[in-house]
């Protein structure tokens, strides 16, 4: 199964391309090597995928034939991902929602553009 299918299928990426475009600026890695959209996953691989600033770490339990639920991805790729990496996710929040006043209403174009080039 080529890496942008397993990587839809498993519901890393909302849609396939979204996954093959990941493939294609180097966001998805097989230990020192990008990957291209192409290449066929082994049980046994162990994908770190970067979404904003988290590295996100896969490792294939199994391949699916078709699209899965949500329940039953994770009996498809076992989720590696240390607790370092997942806190990024925590202080970028703070980050962005430290800046705004409360009460300030919804975030702006230009607000979204900065918060955009915050997470990458």
């Amino acid at each position: 199964m080529r890496i942008d299918k397993f990587l839809w299928a498993i519901r890393i990426f909302k849609t396939r391309s979204e996954a093959a475009e990941a493939c294609k600026h180097d966001r998805v890695t097989l230990g020192n090597r990008t990957l291209k959209a192409s290449y066929e996953v082994k049980v046994g691989d162990v994908i770190v995928v970067r979404k904003n600033a988290v590295h996100y770490h896969y490792q294939v339990v199994a391949l699916p034939t078709t699209r899965v639920s949500a329940k039953l991805a994770a009996a498809f790729a076992a989720d590696l991902t240390p607790p370092t990496e997942l806190d990024k996710l925590d202080t970028h929040k703070m980050l962005v929602f430290a800046q705004r006043k409360r009460g300030s209403g919804r975030p702006t174009k230009r607000d979204r553009r900065k918060l955009e080039e915050v997470l990458g």
